[in-house]
C-alpha cells in the first residue's frame, strides 16, 4: 500500500511538471504556471486582437481605451495604466498583458498588481520571427496552443503565396518606395521589421536600407538630406497614417524640397493604416495585399 502511494505521488508530480509552462516576454521576464489564464486585461490592441482571434473573448475581461478591432472588443470594459491599481486589482484579473512602452511608463504600477499575485507580461515583437514567437507564447499563456500553432501555419501559407506572386514580377517593375513611419522628423523603418516585410512581400524595394533603428524600436530616423539624396531614385512615397503619424497626402507633397522627390513630382504618394503594417497581428496580411495594390496598380506598374 505505501509502495502504491509513492507511485502516485510521484505519478502526480510528474504530471503537474509535464504540464508546466514557461513563457519569456519582451522585457526579459521569465514565468512558470501550471494552468492557463482566464481572466485578462489587455492593454495593448494588438493583444487584443490576437486573444479574440485565438477564440478567447470569454477570458477577456477588460481592454485598452479606443480599441475598435474586432468589433466585439467594443462590448468589453475598457481601462488603462492611468486608472490605478485598486481599479485594475477591482477587475479581479489573473493576467494583465502590456507593452513596453507602459512597462517603462508605469513601473510602480506592475510591481504593485505583481505584490497582490497578478501576472503582468510585456510582449511586443518587431519582425515576423518575433511574431510567431509572440503568437505561440500567447497560446501557452492561455491553453491555446493548437490555435496559435495554426494561427502561425496560416501565416506562412499566406506569405508562400505572396512570394509566388512575386516570382511573377520583374525585378524591373518592382519600385523604389521610401516608407515614411513619421513626418515631423522624416523618420522610415528599421531593417527587419514588420512594415518593411510588408513591402517586401507587396512587391516594392526599399530605398531606405542604411536606416538604423532607434531605441531599440522599429522607428528609424533617417532626415531630409539623405531622403533628397535619394530622392531621384524614388518612384513612390508611402507614408502609414494613423495615430503614430498624422499626415496627409498634400503634407508630404508641399514638404520643403519636396520637388526633388520622383515620387511627389509624379503624384505617386500613398497612405496606409499602420495597423495594417506595424501590428503584430493576421492583419498584416491585409496589409500586404493593400500595399500590393498601391504599388502596382494605383501607381501604374
Amino acid at each position: 500500500m505505501t509502495r502504491f502511494f509513492l507511485s502516485l505521488c510521484f505519478a502526480l508530480l510528474f504530471c503537474t511538471t509535464a504540464f508546466g509552462q514557461t513563457v519569456t516576454d519582451s522585457t526579459g521576464k521569465t514565468i512558470t504556471f501550471n494552468t492557463p489564464f482566464k481572466r485578462i486585461i489587455s492593454l495593448y490592441a494588438a493583444h487584443t486582437e490576437n486573444l479574440f482571434k485565438l477564440g478567447l473573448e470569454r477570458e477577456i475581461i477588460a481592454v485598452s481605451k479606443g480599441e475598435d478591432y474586432p468589433a466585439n472588443a467594443l462590448e468589453k470594459p475598457t481601462l488603462n495604466a492611468r486608472d490605478g491599481v485598486e481599479k485594475l486589482l477591482a477587475a479581479k484579473p489573473d493576467l494583465v498583458l502590456i507593452r513596453p512602452m507602459l512597462s517603462r511608463g508605469y513601473p510602480g504600477l506592475w510591481a504593485a498588481l505583481k505584490k497582490h499575485g497578478i501576472t503582468v507580461l510585456s510582449f511586443q515583437p518587431n519582425s515576423i520571427p518575433e511574431m510567431y514567437a509572440y503568437w505561440r507564447s500567447l497560446g501557452r499563456l492561455t491553453g491555446r496552443e493548437v490555435q496559435a500553432e495554426a494561427m502561425v501555419e496560416e501565416f506562412k501559407s499566406r506569405i508562400m503565396q505572396a512570394e509566388a506572386r512575386l516570382e511573377t514580377v520583374p525585378m524591373e517593375d518592382r519600385p523604389n518606395v521610401f516608407f515614411e513611419s513619421v513626418h515631423r522628423n522624416i523618420s522610415t523603418f528599421s531593417p527587419g521589421s514588420m512594415p518593411l516585410f510588408v513591402l517586401e512581400m507587396a512587391g516594392g524595394i526599399n530605398v531606405a536600407t542604411d536606416a538604423r533603428p532607434k531605441r531599440g524600436t522599429n522607428i528609424a530616423s533617417y532626415g531630409l538630406e539623405r531622403l533628397l539624396n535619394k530622392g531621384k531614385d524614388i518612384d513612390v512615397y508611402l507614408a502609414q497614417y494613423g495615430a503614430m503619424n498624422q499626415v496627409s497626402v498634400k503634407q508630404i507633397r508641399t514638404f520643403p524640397a519636396a520637388s526633388r522627390i520622383k515620387a511627389t513630382l509624379s503624384g505617386n504618394i500613398f497612405l496606409v493604416d499602420e495597423h495594417l503594417v506595424s501590428r503584430p497581428t493576421m492583419r498584416l496580411l491585409l496589409g500586404i495585399e493593400t500595399v500590393h495594390r498601391l504599388l502596382h496598380l494605383e501607381a501604374g506598374n
